[in-house]
């Protein structure tokens, strides 16, 4: 049982932000939302947070908009594994305890008692780019092999993977391909099968995938190469499946805050000034799910981004849903991206 709760919890007052951060934190999947005599008001578990924020909800909300104020609960009586396996089987795998009064004493997970079982969904991660923005260090190191750390990105992906339960992995290479080939290898010493889709020229984000056609037989990942998620990228596969969707597209929260005071104006009359407004959009988190079907729209040996093969399946009337993603993530496309994994090692090591 955890019992030190203190980055587990946030307050009743707390924004959806702030506990997102508890969540990412806590590395438990879970918040908890306690009062200041730390009596437990609720739970707010990843999915909530999902929930949330496809219903439109701003980071600003709060934490009320999300909570589940009835959560199951376990009295510190009760055995722990006993519990654990009781609730497991409700698809339940974290559980505050409480004393009589309602007081939080700790936390049940089954992540200790647990290792992920091995799974057949296939990944694919993207690889063949030259990393133009990160020259000179892409110049004679493809950037996937960039270290974070003495581990290079991607093998910190593959590791992920497989403590997540990934076993059958493909990587399509062209730029420096023998440099991922001979670190990679066949993959078996990571507990993996990897195979190698050779790209002879660039061909985009999703060009590879036509070489899979035939091949794959149930919804895969698809993972830009040059990106570190704490993101369970099994939940976005059970998403895609629950959704009966053809395509399954991660997206993220970007915001931005103009430095001025905007001005709405018709003709020449003011109609409203904002103060450094805050604008936000979903932007495209470099992970999909792909039904494989899909496969059947990519042009053999052409140029074909990801853009391009998500709106042929819309054109089909085939459905493509979007899968918020609130844990940590960075795209190591910058030269300032790259510091900020290195100076979180910890954080990124984690699996």
């Amino acid at each position: 049982m955890i019992t030190d709760l203190k980055s587990l919890t946030v307050s009743k007052d707390a924004t959806l932000l702030q506990t997102i951060e508890a969540i990412n934190v806590g590395a438990k999947q879970i918040a908890l939302v306690v009062d200041e005599n730390s009596k437990l008001l609720g739970t707010v578990t990843d999915g909530d947070v999902r929930r949330g924020l496809l219903r439109g909800l701003a980071l600003d909300a709060s934490v009320s908009e999300v909570m589940n104020k009835t959560p199951h609960v376990a009295s510190p009586e009760e055995d722990p594994q006993e519990v654990m396996a009781r609730e497991f089987s409700k698809s339940i795998h974290q559980l505050p305890v409480i004393d009589a009064s309602g007081k939080l004493i700790g936390l049940l997970t089954d992540q200790d008692m647990l290792v992920a079982a091995e799974i057949s969904t296939p990944v694919v991660l993207m690889a063949g780019g030259k990393g133009v923005r990160l020259f000179p260090l892409t110049k004679d190191v493809p950037k996937p092999m960039l270290k974070i750390g003495d581990q290079p990105i991607i093998e910190i992906i593959l590791r992920k993977l497989h403590a997540q339960g990934f076993r059958n992995i493909y990587i399509s290479v062209n730029y420096l391909a023998e440099v991922i080939r001979d670190h990679v290898n066949d993959g078996d010493w990571l507990g993996l099968k990897v195979t190698y889709l050779e790209e002879a020229q660039p061909l985009g984000t999703a060009g590879a995938l036509a070489q899979l056609a035939g091949k794959i037989g149930e919804p895969f990942v698809v993972m830009n190469s040059d990106l570190l998620t704490n993101c369970d990228l099994r939940q976005v596969v059970k998403f895609h499946k629950k959704q009966s969707a053809k395509a399954t597209l991660g997206v993220r929260e970007y915001s931005f805050q103009v430095p001025y005071g905007v001005v709405n104006i018709d003709g020449n009359e003011v109609e409203s000034i904002s103060e450094k407004p805050v604008h936000r959009s979903m932007v495209s988190a470099g992970i999909y799910v792909l039904d494989p079907s899909a496969l059947g729209l990519i042009p053999t040996d052409e140029f074909c981004d990801m853009p391009t093969l998500l709106d042929s399946i819309k054109s089909q009337g085939q459905k493509v849903v979007a899968f918020p993603i609130h844990e940590s993530w960075l795209d190591i496309g910058r030269h300032d991206d790259l510091a900020e994994a290195r100076n979180n090692l910890d954080h990124w090591l984690d699996y």
